[in-house]
């Protein structure tokens, strides 16, 4: 019988000071898990037993789809990250250690690399194809800031899985398989996600979606559309046409204006008592030797990874004070695109037929009115460069989006060709020719989807476990230790219970009841059965839900029949 007596859940009236936002909170105040040091959590009993739940649905999904599992190293030599040019990219988040023989071995964030060398060595020809290997295994990476526990943390288990096809056609089968899988696997842990269109950042690859936990606590930005089912990650979202900015004075001639001392968009914008979306921003950044000038409207940012697609894949640098001096012959804050000479100009799609703005002059304490672009700066060419925000509008419909907050517990790619080709998993097709293998790779945060169903699932008192991932379904709560009729009542409806092979706690402990009702709402188990002198001098004990708060008295005999309306023990 799982007494809590004999259990080791130390629940705290108080979270930690470091402890960020709710889940977080909850997890330490409910004894799921402590701290070990930044980004380091040891896992207590009740936190493990709900991990597993998590890791036996992914299994379950994981070999419904087709996948096959296998168990990978977690240290990999380095050489095998350095054939793909990885290791460059990664170094900064890997760990790093010496063998004896000082050979360098790095513990692995992700195991693209280490799985296409297994295909490379283990198959040869297209009747072996196709194959998906999936794992569930610990990943390290070496956040700068781990923080909102197990959300950024440096070591986390990871259920990562990759495909390998003959053809591209075959590539999207087993993308949509593992797609539908995911989200199996997210409504059967409790989690209401939202699918998003991804950048694939340094992972490559074609095209790629995020599941995502909507959360005001997210780290991860996305817009959706408010009339259509357009939704992507703010690294990854486009935006829809909008008419051309035609300001005052559009078709007046160029004209510099002093503007002493007036360097931002806010310090411009109010010297020359202009709205800052008048204004267009100048950016200096360098592409190896290269300068750049990026345009963009005066009340919009620019998106990092749209700017480095646009630039061909290359990753610009912002330039330094200097540099920009250099480039404009203008301190910083004065740089604008008319009259820059050898510079390369890359103007965002919002400034397209702009006219009647203000610029830069490239001149110290100066700007220029009247800006018409195509006529003062002809050289521009044009892409999508803005950060999307509420209000824009749908690539798709033309719609509005809407800026949301999101927690990432799932990331589905396709890879294609870029990791089998440098690691030769090749393949022979029926007339003996060789062609790499077609790639997808498929994440989830194992502990980031446990604490996100805490996140999305919780209110003032405590967690609301849905049922699929709770710790136990059930907890019995004897609430007098001291009498013995109340205790033989609830250690044989826990006895019955387990029988029926129903998960359930036992609350014996001889304490308080308003704190075993406090500890009873934290912990959040699906139901509580509460038993006590008043109410069995009645012939009845109480039975209590924990998402809707319902309650229901019965006898002890028919907790059972209680359960099964429930859809518990059934």
């Amino acid at each position: 019988m799982n007494r809590w007596t004999e259990q080791c859940i130390p629940t705290l009236r108080n979270a930690p000071q470091d402890a960020e936002i709710a889940s977080h909170r909850l997890m330490l105040r409910a004894g799921l898990i402590r701290k070990l040091a930044g980004g380091l959590y040891t896992f207590l009993p009740l936190g493990l037993r709900a991990l597993r739940k998590v890791e036996r649905i992914v299994r379950e999904e994981m070999d419904r789809a087709g996948a096959l599992e296998i168990l990978m190293p977690a240290l990999h030599p380095r050489d095998i990250w350095e054939r793909t040019g990885r290791y460059d990219v990664l170094k900064e988040v890997m760990f790093k250690i010496h063998d004896r023989q000082d050979r360098e071995l790095v513990l692995g964030p992700t195991h693209e690399e280490i799985v296409t060398n297994l295909v490379a060595n283990e198959i040869q020809s297209y009747r072996q194809l196709p194959r998906n290997f999936y794992q569930i295994q610990t990943k390290f990476r070496d956040e700068i800031r781990p923080r909102f526990g197990l959300m950024r943390a440096k070591e986390f288990i990871m259920k990562d899985a990759y495909s390998f096809d003959i053809d591209d056609a075959g590539a999207d089968v087993s993308y949509q398989r593992m797609y539908q899988a995911y989200g199996r696997i997210f409504e059967r842990c409790g989690l209401r996600t939202k699918i998003v269109e991804a950048d694939t950042g340094a992972m490559g690859g074609q095209s790629s979606h995020e599941f995502m936990v909507l959360a005001d606590a997210g780290e991860d930005g996305l817009v959706e559309c408010e009339a259509c089912t357009y939704a992507a990650n703010l690294e990854r979202a486009e935006i829809g046409e909008l008419p051309p900015a035609i300001h005052a004075d559009a078709e007046a001639a160029l004209e510099a204006v002093p503007t002493p001392g007036a360097r931002t968009i806010a310090e411009v914008s109010t010297f020359l008592k202009a709205e800052p979306a008048r204004m267009i921003k100048t950016l200096i950044y360098m592409v190896g030797d290269e300068p750049v000038a990026v345009l963009l409207p005066g009340d919009r940012d620019v998106n990092d990874i749209k700017l480095a697609r646009a630039l061909g894949g290359e990753t610009p640098v912002l330039a330094d004070d200097a540099q920009v001096e250099k480039v404009t012959g203008a301190p910083l804050g004065f740089a604008g695109p008319c009259g820059l000479e050898g510079v390369r100009l890359v103007a965002d799609e919002r400034l397209r037929g702009t006219r009647g703005a203000i610029t830069g002059a490239n001149q110290a304490d100066t700007h220029f009115i009247n800006v018409d672009l195509e006529r003062d700066a002809p050289a521009l060419t044009f892409a999508d460069l803005a950060l999307a925000r509420t209000g824009d509008p749908c690539p798709r419909c033309g719609g509005r989006l809407q800026e949301k907050r999101g927690i990432e517990v799932g990331h589905v790619f396709k890879l294609g060709t870029k990791y089998s080709e440098k690691l030769g998993a090749l393949y022979l097709d029926e007339s003996s020719q060789q062609h790499p293998a077609i790639m997808g790779c498929y994440g989830i945060g194992v502990t980031r989807t446990l604490q996100s169903v805490i996140e999305q699932q919780h209110d003032k008192d405590g967690i609301i476990w849905p049922l699929g991932v709770a710790p136990y379904a059930v907890e019995v709560l004897i609430i007098n230790a001291q009498h013995a009729p109340a205790v033989a009542c609830g250690e044989g409806i826990a006895r019955t219970l387990m029988e029926a092979g129903i998960e359930t706690l036992l609350d014996d402990r001889d304490e308080r009841p308003g704190v075993k009702f406090k500890d009873a709402d934290l912990l959040g188990l699906p139901v509580r059965i509460g038993v006590g002198e008043k109410s069995l001098a009645r012939g009845v004990v109480e039975v209590k839900r924990r998402t809707s708060g319902e309650v229901v008295e019965c006898a002890p005999e028919d907790v059972l029949n209680i359960l099964a309306a429930w859809g518990i023990g059934v």
